[in-house]
Order: structure tokens, then C-alpha cells, then sequence
């Protein structure tokens, strides 16, 4: 077992009894949509799926757009793509920017009726001609199709927008039902690498509806002060586990 897992399989698990707030990120809303028992054995138990490896390359490119939208930012200005797209926008300014941008931080509130700290990491926040904030997220793929919002894997954005819709409006901020997300796709119709990777950049509207999240909250709180919930059939991890169960008998 590595030092990384030992150190952090026992970090946040929720404990019925207690009365302190339980902080319950973005993702782990998402780890729970996809299999209450994975969850539940993860924040209840400490015992957590193995970690993937790290996504170096979208995490650069996320690096260098909060880099170059933040120079706008600065002079409150429209980049050239909001204007490519006809979006009268600029990057919003806030005290609380950089925060809402960290991880383990992020944007956060306190869900009294289930005294869950629900946060989520924002990747950037424009304000529109109407003074409404804009939630905006990025992602970068590779891929010779045009890209869309239409796989059913994508329903995972989706939500991801929403909540972060949800926290801001919580947070008693003004914001739009409509999000973008800025899809870069790597060009791999180059003649030579030349130690650079190119890419088209597209910016995908969404019209998010948080009204999904209050309802999911609650069904969180219940499977975590319940017993374990039965395995997913459509879950790899829980298929593993009874697939390694009945060889070790």
C-alpha cells in the first residue's frame, strides 16, 4: 500500500455521530451519482478506489488560460474569444477569485439541512452586459470529430456546471443559467511536432438546471448514515471486487 494511500484513506470520513459539518466536494457528489456503495465505502469506510494517474497536460492548459484570461481580467476587458463569439462579456473581477479557483477551497457553502460543506473549484467567472456572473469551465481533448456536449459520459460537465452554479448563487451572487465551456481540441493534422502543440479552441454553451442538487444532497445524507448500499451492476469497480471475491474463495 503506498504512503499516499495509507496517509489519505482515513482524511474526511464522515462520522454519524458527530456534529461537526461535513465538507462534501463537487466530485464526490459526482462519485456518489455514479455508485452509492464505491461512495459510501470511500467517505464511510476510508476505503477509496485507486487513483488514476494525473491529466499533466489539460491540467497545463488550464494553467496558462487562467494565465491569459487573468491578463483581461486585469484591464476588464473582452478577450478576443468572447468577441469571436459575439459574447459581450469580460472576465469578472472578485477579492475571492483566486480562492474560488483553488482546490480543496473553492467556492463553498453550508447546507444547513444536512450540515454539509458543499464546495467546488471554479476554473473561471466572467460578467456579462446584465451584470450576471458566467460560470466557466475548461477542457482539452484530442480528437479528429468536431467537439459537442452530446456524449453520455459529458452528463458528469453538465452537473459539474450546475453545482457550480448552485454554490455561487448561495453565495448570493447573480448568475447566468448559461455557462460556456472552452473545449480546446490538440491539432493532429500538423506535418511536424516542432516541440508545440497546437489547438482549436471552442467555446459551448449550456443552460444548466440546478434543480437536481437539494434533492441529491439528501439522498447523500441518508446513504451515509445508513448501512452500505448494495453493488452497482453497472459499476467496473463493484463488478472487480465480486469478479476478485470469487476467485479467492
Amino acid at each position: 500500500m503506498s504512503e499516499y494511500y495509507k496517509a489519505n484513506r482515513t482524511k474526511n470520513l464522515y462520522n454519524p455521530k458527530s456534529t461537526e459539518p461535513f465538507k462534501l466536494s463537487r466530485s464526490r457528489i459526482e462519485d456518489f451519482s455514479s455508485c452509492p456503495k464505491c461512495f459510501y465505502l470511500d467517505r464511510r469506510l476510508g476505503i477509496g478506489e485507486p487513483g488514476g494517474f494525473p491529466f499533466n497536460l489539460n491540467t497545463a492548459v488550464d494553467t496558462l488560460l487562467k494565465k491569459e484570461f487573468d491578463v483581461h481580467r486585469a484591464k476588464q476587458v473582452a478577450h478576443p474569444l468572447m468577441k469571436a463569439y459575439g459574447l459581450k462579456a469580460v472576465p469578472f473581477e472578485h477579492e475571492m477569485i483566486n480562492e474560488w479557483r483553488e482546490n480543496f477551497k473553492g467556492v463553498q457553502y453550508h447546507h444547513k439541512p444536512t450540515n454539509f460543506i458543499v464546495t467546488g473549484a471554479v476554473d473561471d467567472l466572467w460578467k456579462d452586459d446584465n451584470e450576471e456572473i458566467i460560470v466557466v469551465d475548461y477542457k482539452a481533448t484530442s480528437k479528429t470529430s468536431a467537439v459537442t456536449l452530446d456524449a453520455e459520459w459529458q452528463g458528469g460537465y453538465k452537473r459539474q456546471m450546475e453545482i457550480y452554479q448552485w454554490l455561487l448563487r448561495k453565495n448570493g451572487l447573480k448568475v447566468s443559467d448559461t455557462g460556456y465551456f472552452v473545449y480546446c481540441n490538440g491539432k493532429t493534422d500538423k506535418e511536424a511536432f516542432d516541440a508545440k502543440l497546437e489547438f482549436d479552441i471552442t467555446l459551448l454553451p449550456y443552460t444548466g438546471d440546478s434543480s437536481w442538487i437539494e434533492k441529491k444532497l439528501k439522498e447523500i445524507k441518508k446513504c451515509l448514515d445508513g448501512k452500505m448500499p448494495k453493488s452497482n451492476p453497472e459499476c467496473d469497480f463493484c463488478a472487480y471486487r465480486k469478479a476478485v471475491s470469487v476467485v479467492d474463495k
